[in-house]
């Protein structure tokens, strides 16, 4: 497949920069991101609209009111090679990079993020300021995937290829990478490096002491996310999106 081929099949959902495996783990698809790189070896520089210069080959995006996608005016770009499916509303600002997939019924808030080959499942609310790290390089990385039904509150960072199970709940500011612990406090137990959040947990930030003695003799402490339940009723009635916003 030619690396214009794989943009336009980008684009549509055909192929994607990462799937799951028959056991549910996340894998990078590395020759759709082979032929991203390629993309970018093959564009020249131009100058766009607006005093805006990137490659000839990965103009932003458009969108028609028949893609049933809601892009509000305001400084929102959508890349080349980004895939955004029906019935998702995206706030300005916000950006969607090249390789990205947003599946249907998913908010992008404002100043969000969804970085390069980023993978975000249906209905998704990504709140303002949200930032999905992306991955290009190196080749064989998995992106940050955002499972189905997932709410990732205001402010959260998540990078380094976390993944987060169905239905969890990220409260504002929770901060999640591969060196980051993860401490489940409902069962009692630290999740294991690169284990995804799970299902329906509840996180909030939280620290703790230093691993050093001389950090904890000056009273130190280090960042850490807290489980500290799991979805139920009364949460989800809190998280109740409002039909009339689409």
């Amino acid at each position: 497949m030619s690396w214009l081929e794989l943009l336009n099949n980008l684009e549509t959902g055909a192929v994607r920069a990462a799937s799951q495996d028959e056991n549910g783990q996340w894998q990078a698809n590395i020759e759709v991101k082979q032929g991203i790189l390629e993309a970018f070896k093959n564009g020249t520089n131009t100058e766009f609209p607006g005093g805006f210069v990137d490659k000839d080959n990965l103009a932003p995006r458009g969108f028609s009111a028949e893609d049933n996608v809601r892009m509000v005016p305001g400084g929102t770009s959508v890349r080349r090679g980004a895939y955004v499916a029906p019935g998702t509303i995206i706030m300005p600002p916000a950006y969607v990079n090249i390789g990205a997939f947003v599946d249907e019924g998913t908010m992008v808030d404002s100043h969000a993020l969804v970085g390069s080959c980023a993978q975000v499942g249906k209905n998704v609310h990504l709140s303002a300021a949200v930032q999905l790290g992306g991955v290009l390089e190196p080749i064989g990385a998995s992106p940050v995937v955002i499972e189905d039904d997932a709410f990732i509150g205001a402010g959260c960072v998540i990078v380094e290829g976390v993944v987060v199970k169905k239905g969890a709940v990220l409260a504002p500011g929770v901060r999640l990478s591969a060196t980051i612990p993860v401490y489940d406090c409902v069962n009692e137990r630290q999740l294991d490096k690169g284990e995804p959040i799970p299902e329906n947990a509840i996180v909030i930030p939280g620290s703790r002491p230093s691993s050093s003695a001389w950090g904890r003799e000056q009273g130190l402490s280090m960042s850490c996310a807290l489980i500290v339940k799991y979805r139920d009723e009364q949460s989800d009635a809190s998280l109740a999106l409002e039909e009339v916003l689409r």
